[in-house]
């Protein structure tokens, strides 16, 4: 039995790493229902229609049905599969060259986006729009810690110029975390930029990649942004919890790992040293920021 099981984690190790295999080229000959052209193969080499037309079923309606939305496309179930299984193979294999067999990583970046907004306005099993939620929570929050006053109401309140510079601090922060709720998709993108360039310096050179470049990289981290959405949608739509959800996002390393060949203690360091790097660049720059505005004041 145990030796079954190693048999059977070699054959998917292998699976793995080997690249997709695109079915062989058909020598049967056909006449294009669309355009009258007489050719042998999977497709029409005048207009690209498929060889294999026929009467409509179920499945194909379905697909059809999909389409609209972008997903009835092979490529998008192939992506979903391979991110799941082999996800830094896969975008090694996309950043290859190997484009037509994978769905477009930004297009999948928004779709992925829209349907974590639909789960997480209601579409799940408990029927809880969490975004109105964590809005309200974020309110009542403020409204308690004021006892219930209004933001006008407690600035005037603050008599030394200090506090109130504290308190319209605290009050953009506010805002800034009220947007983001508000604008998930355009906060994971922002994430995204800011975070793949100090990430890029510690996998620029690797084992398996050693001459990546940066938009090549930020690809990558597009796909495995996509790849943690698709956990993070799951667990929303069966309403696991936020730690459910935070915990997902460290298979973040697994694509890093795959893509790069660094161990996995490696790869843990070089993200962790990242973030730390990001975290200290922003402290620096903030800190200069202030004190340029409160020498132009």
């Amino acid at each position: 039995m145990f030796e079954r099981l190693k048999q059977k984690y070699r054959e998917f190790r292998e699976w793995q790493r080997r690249p997709h295999q695109v079915k062989p080229l058909s020598e049967e000959e056909h006449d294009c229902a669309t355009c009258g052209t007489h050719f042998a193969g999977n497709y029409c080499p005048r207009c690209g229609q498929s060889s294999t037309i026929g009467r409509y079923s179920l499945k194909r309606a379905l697909l059809l049905f999909l389409d609209v939305w972008g997903l009835g496309n092979r490529g998008m179930f192939r992506t979903l599969r391979d991110l799941l299984l082999r996800p830094g193979y896969m975008i090694r294999d996309y950043l290859g060259g190997m484009q037509m067999a994978y769905f477009p990583p930004f297009k999948m970046f928004f779709l992925l986006a829209a349907l974590s907004v639909v789960i997480e306005g209601g579409v799940n099993i408990h029927m809880e729009n969490r975004l109105q939620q964590s809005a309200e929570k974020f309110e009542e929050g403020f409204k308690m810690s004021h006892n219930g006053e209004s933001i006008d109401e407690v600035r005037k309140q603050k008599t030394d110029e200090g506090e109130k510079v504290a308190f319209d601090f605290m009050i953009g922060l506010r805002d800034v975390v009220k947007w983001s709720n508000d604008h998930p998709t355009a906060v994971s993108l922002l994430w995204l930029l800011v975070f793949s360039g100090p990430l890029y310096l510690f996998f620029r050179r690797s084992p398996n990649y050693r001459d990546i470049r940066y938009p090549e990289f930020f690809v990558a981290m597009v796909y495995t942004t996509n790849m943690m959405s698709v956990y993070t949608i799951v667990c929303g739509l069966f309403c696991l919890g936020n730690s459910t959800q935070a915990a997902c996002m460290l298979l973040s390393i697994i694509p890093l790992k795959q893509l790069s060949g660094f161990s996995y203690r490696r790869t843990l360091i070089n993200i962790v040293t990242a973030f730390v790097l990001l975290i200290v660049t922003i402290v620096f720059l903030s800190v200069l920021f202030g004190i340029v505005m409160g020498y132009i004041g």
